[in-house]
């Protein structure tokens, strides 16, 4: 398995923990982000990611939590790995019904833990790529990072793809102006909302006939209904 573009988040309120996982992941060839808590996970583009690696026990948000508001809140799939100093079966079983991929406990080798995420990225990967999502006619492979449009693929930047999956793998869920600068753009430029509006332009453009599927609800933002 390729792991060139493979994007880690590691969320731990243990800073020399982070700075482990940091160093030998990415010497694994992945390229990896840190959070020092939940909260600040949640400022960053998540659908960007390919794995999540989190600490169950933080402070105000525990790693639970994290994930139950990924999957729940953010209909977000991307696998997730739990670590924790808890090991009891209880533990694991709340993990694993929130969704986790895997679980592993402190103090945990770094070889095996980089074992895992490679297993857990490959079983992530084969079933992104036999089982592409399909929304009116649009297919989404977040393996490839593209969209097609009844199996011709739409030349889309990445912030175009990142916005167009996100409507299409969640439709009628209307996604205010803010909400999407923070979660594609995140903190990264100074842009406001008007950047939102011309992509979406961009993106209505190269959907040709179907253009109308992406909606605006004025005073609300966008969303995609067929």
């Amino acid at each position: 398995m390729s792991t060139e573009k493979k994007r880690i988040l590691a969320v731990d309120d243990e800073e020399d923990i982070l700075e482990i996982l940091q160093f030998n992941l990415c010497a694994e060839g992945f390229e990896v982000d840190t959070a020092l808590s939940a909260e600040d996970a949640l400022h960053k583009n998540l659908e960007s990611y390919d794995l999540f690696i989190l600490d169950v026990m933080m402070g105000r948000m525990s790693g639970f939590h994290l994930a139950g508001k990924l999957r729940n809140d953010l209909n977000i799939s991307t696998p997730v790995i739990f670590l924790t100093a808890k090991g009891t079966e209880n533990d694991k079983m709340t993990g694993f019904n929130l969704g986790a991929d895997d679980y592993m406990s402190k103090p945990f080798s770094v070889k095996e833990l980089a074992a895992r995420v490679r297993a857990v990225l490959r079983r992530s990967s084969a079933a992104a790529a036999e089982e592409p999502e399909t929304v009116g006619g649009f297919s989404v492979n977040n393996e490839k990072k593209r969209i097609e449009n009844d199996g011709a693929p739409l030349e889309l930047t990445k912030k175009e793809f990142e916005i167009m999956s996100l409507l299409l793998l969640n439709p009628g869920k209307i996604y205010p102006r803010q909400e999407l600068l923070d979660r594609i753009w995140g903190n990264d430029v100074i842009v406001t909302e008007r950047t939102v509006d011309v992509t979406i332009a961009r993106i209505r453009k190269k959907m040709g006939a179907k253009a109308e599927f992406l909606r605006n609800k004025s005073g609300y933002g966008y969303y995609f209904e067929e």
